[in-house]
């Protein structure tokens, strides 16, 4: 008996693409208790662990802002003892210039 021949279909193969991941993927361990809780929370708000952690990352760097602009708030008001605003500006500008002024006055004066 003679052997069956074969057709041979060719396939045209498309190229599968890879979806190309947006975010990053990062492995990261915790205590015990701390995955548990964790886990609790995702499970109580219908979330996933990755949404989880991106809202304590958030948390996180808006808390860290927050302590940063008070820092700063606390520095600038050492350097603004007497309470000066935007408005006294043109103001302070004057007399200083003034100040200036009569100064070298007094040394024209007392060269001369």
């Amino acid at each position: 008996m003679p052997a069956a021949k074969t057709k041979s279909v060719a396939r045209k193969s498309t190229p599968r693409k890879s979806p190309v991941r947006k975010s990053r993927v990062y492995t990261i361990s915790l205590p015990p208790d701390m995955a548990k809780q964790a886990e609790a929370i995702a499970k109580r708000d219908s979330r996933t662990m990755s949404e989880l952690f991106r809202e304590a990352f958030r948390t996180y760097q808006q808390e860290r802002t927050r302590k940063w602009l008070e820092e700063i708030g606390e520095y600038a008001a050492t350097r603004n003892p007497d309470g000066y605003t935007e408005a006294d500006v043109p103001r302070l500008i004057k007399e200083v210039r003034a100040e200036i002024r009569a100064e070298r006055q007094r040394k024209l004066r007392a060269a001369g």
